[in-house]
């Protein structure tokens, strides 16, 4: 279990393996983003600048929690957080590609007797088919831990 006094200004911590599926973008994108470009797999080859369907940046900022979660957050003293900054989308993720996130620690505030702010930069990296590997994603997360002296 990692508290607040665990983590470190300048850590950077690599980890996740998440294969995008068509089948995934199609449903995430029917359901929250129903932009042609995210649902029309044809229409999107014919048409759009990316050269076929492309994740929303929503489902690649979830997909992205997900591997946050699994490879950090579930294994920590998270309290959740206050909130996201700089949210950046900086390319498409397409199906087939294959998600890994790094984590970088910013800042470290104690805010109160028993909880601590992180603010955690996370940058997404998709491998592409091709083999390329391309930043996607980033944000800097605020996220509140539990300190170690009052657990």
């Amino acid at each position: 279990m990692r508290f607040f006094e665990d983590l470190s200004v300048g850590d950077i911590e690599e980890f996740g393996d998440y294969e995008v599926t068509k089948a995934e973008i199609l449903e995430f994108a029917e359901q929250y983003d129903p932009q042609w470009f995210h649902t029309d797999p044809e229409r999107a080859e014919a048409e759009s600048m990316y050269g076929g369907v492309i994740a929303s940046g929503w489902h690649t900022t979830a997909m992205t929690m997900r591997l946050l979660v699994d490879g950090f957050l579930s294994e920590s003293a998270a309290l959740g957080a206050k909130g996201v900054d700089e949210l950046r989308w900086w390319k498409p993720v397409y199906p087939g590609d294959t998600l890994s996130i790094e984590n970088e620690v910013l800042e470290m505030t104690p805010e109160t007797d028993d909880r601590g702010l992180a603010e955690i930069r996370t940058t997404t990296y998709a491998e592409r088919e091709s083999g390329d590997v391309e930043k996607v994603c980033s944000f800097v997360g605020l996220v509140m831990f539990v300190r170690r002296d009052s657990a």
